[in-house]
This record gives C-alpha cells, sequence and structure tokens, in this order.
C-alpha cells in the first residue's frame, strides 16, 4: 500500500510532466513567485518569509506562501498547488532531508525554476542555493567554544533534523574546530529535531548519563535553550557553557541575558531578499550563481550593544 507521502510525491512528479505552462501571472499582470517554508513557527523562517514579502513588494511582484509545518508530504502537495497555477518561480525551503529533491524535479520537468534557500536537495539542487556558510560559521562557533573552556571539557551536541544541509554542515564545521582541539571530547550526541523541547529531554537524559558534561552545543538557538533548561532544572551547581547557532531573536535575547554563552547570527533576511532578487533573475533568463553561501556573526554575551543592534534589525 502506498503512504501518502508515495501517493503526493507520484501526483507532483505526474502533474510536472503535464504542466509546462509558464504562466504564473495575478490579474494586476504581476509576476507570481510560490515560497514554500518549511515551518512558519520557527522564528528563523519567520525572518525570511518576512523579507521575501517586503523585497517582492519593492519589485512588484506577488508572494504565494506555503507553511509545511514541517511535514515533507504536506509541502509535496503545496509545491503540486504552486505547479497547478503556474507560478514563475519557486523559493524552496525543504520540510526535511527525505525526498527533498521531488519538488524540484517536478517544478523543473514544468519549467518554473527553483531557487532553494537554507537547505539544498544534494541529488536535485536547485537553480541558485542561498544559505549561510555553516561549515566556515560552525567553525568559528567551534574554535571560541574549545577556547573559551580552555582545550578541555566533555561536549554534548543537539542536533538538527539529520541529513538537512544546516545540520550536515554545522556538524562538519563544529567537528573541524574539535579536530584541533583534542581535550574537548563528544561525550554524547543526538538529534532534538531543531526544537526546543524536544532538546530538553534529551540533554535531561544525557545528564543523567554522562554526569561529567559541562558543554552543550544545539545546532539551532531553539535547542540551545533546551540545553539550558535542562541544566538549570538539574541544579547541579556546576559550571555550563552553552553555545547556539542561528541568531534568532530568542537567541540573542538570550545570549544577552547570558542564557547561553554564544551563537551564530545568520543574516537571515538578506538572504530572503537574495532568494526573491535571484527568481526575478532567472525568470528573466539571467545566469545566476549554483550557491550564494553568505557568512554569520559571532556574537557573545559580551556583545550587548551589538545584540541590541540585531533585535532592533535583524540582518
Amino acid at each position: 500500500m502506498k503512504t501518502p507521502m508515495a501517493i503526493g510525491m507520484a501526483a507532483v512528479l505526474a502533474l510536472g510532466v503535464a504542466g509546462c505552462g509558464r504562466g504564473g501571472s495575478s490579474g494586476e499582470g504581476k509576476i507570481v513567485i510560490g515560497l514554500a517554508v518549511a515551518n512558519l513557527q520557527a522564528d528563523f523562517f519567520n525572518q525570511i518569509k518576512q523579507a521575501v514579502e517586503e523585497q517582492a513588494k519593492t519589485k512588484n511582484v506577488e508572494v504565494v506562501v506555503a507553511d509545511a509545518r514541517g511535514d515533507s508530504a504536506t509541502q509535496v502537495n503545496q509545491i503540486q498547488d504552486f505547479i497547478s497555477r503556474q507560478v514563475k518561480a519557486i523559493i524552496y525551503i525543504p520540510a526535511g532531508a527525505t525526498a527533498a529533491g521531488v519538488p524540484v524535479k517536478a517544478a523543473e520537468r514544468a519549467k518554473i525554476p527553483v531557487i532553494t534557500v537554507d537547505r539544498n536537495p544534494p541529488d536535485q539542487p536547485g537553480k541558485s542555493f542561498i544559505a549561510t556558510d555553516s561549515v566556515a560559521a560552525a567553525k568559528t562557533l567551534g574554535e571560541w567554544t574549545t577556547k573559551s573552556v580552555g582545550g578541555k571539557g566533555q561536549l554534548a551536541i543537539l542536533q538538527g533534523q539529520i541529513g538537512t544541509t544546516p545540520q550536515v554542515d554545522r556538524q562538519k564545521g563544529f567537528g573541524e574546530a574539535l579536530a584541533a582541539a583534542p581535550g574537548v571530547k563528544v561525550v554524547a550526541q543526538q538529534t532534538a529535531e531543531w526544537a526546543q523541547d524536544k532538546a530538553f529531554s534529551v540533554a535531561q537524559d544525557m545528564l543523567q548519563a554522562k554526569p561529567g558534561i559541562n558543554i552543550f552545543w544545539g545546532q539551532a538557538d531553539a535547542m540551545a535553550l533546551g540545553a539550558a533548561q535542562a541544566v538549570k532544572s538539574a541544579g547541579t551547581g556546576k559550571k555550563y557553557t552553552i553555545v547556539g547557532f542561528d541568531g534568532d531573536v530568542a537567541g540573542i535575547k538570550a545570549v544577552r541575558a547570558g542564557t547561553i554563552d554564544a551563537t551564530m547570527v545568520q543574516q537571515t533576511r538578506k538572504m530572503g531578499r537574495m532568494a526573491v532578487d535571484t527568481a526575478i533573475s532567472v525568470i528573466d533568463g539571467k545566469a545566476v550563481p549554483a550557491q550564494q553561501l553568505q557568512p554569520a556573526f559571532l556574537l557573545t554575551k559580551k556583545d550587548t550593544a551589538k545584540a541590541d543592534e540585531y533585535i532592533a534589525t535583524h540582518p
């Protein structure tokens, strides 16, 4: 028996073959593009959505938004709808790693270009991939972390959704920093699926199993905050170093308050603006880079002025 995911994939592939018109104009003559977002419950993705909408307005472009709420099968159906509507281009943030290339393949069969943001299907990349250089950023964060603990400690890693581009790249970059600091040992690592509540539970289990842990790295700020909750709940009185990644508003405020020690601030809004501009360029037949990787900025609890700046105007 086919699963709902399999049925959705088959439908979108079939439609991709049949729906080869370009169309994609609103009743007012505006170009229409689709924005397929992984999960608008996350501030990171909301920041991208807001920037896309703001930039599109300045370019007289209409944006149709679809929120997958973290479900890949839902997202396949949403992109099927974009193809049916013959949007001119799709800005795509995959909801997961599994079969993330299926919607790209279907859209391209319908001659609808896809711009991927934050996550890029390795088997079927979009026309251009816009993201943070997570390998370099995570290496910077890892170097700061190992230095701050004097090159010694027991590290627990709360991983994102396994196999997604940011999870893979952040793991790699931080690992490069750890290779130069053999005194910092990874004693536990487990996915918490980017979620604060799950990270809280996983971190509690880690602390019980490995009481020597004194460093937590959440591969997203939400997971670092979950770890901070677990540490507080444990009440050991020990000093823990807790770092995150993303630089979403909650993460920046947590660094400013000293709840977590550091994060990497991504240029989230810039990526949203770039996605719109890149989509328009592709629609106009212009060449675009296959990858557009942006630097992220290290933020520590000493950088209160910078934190205030990021909260007022996110990069």
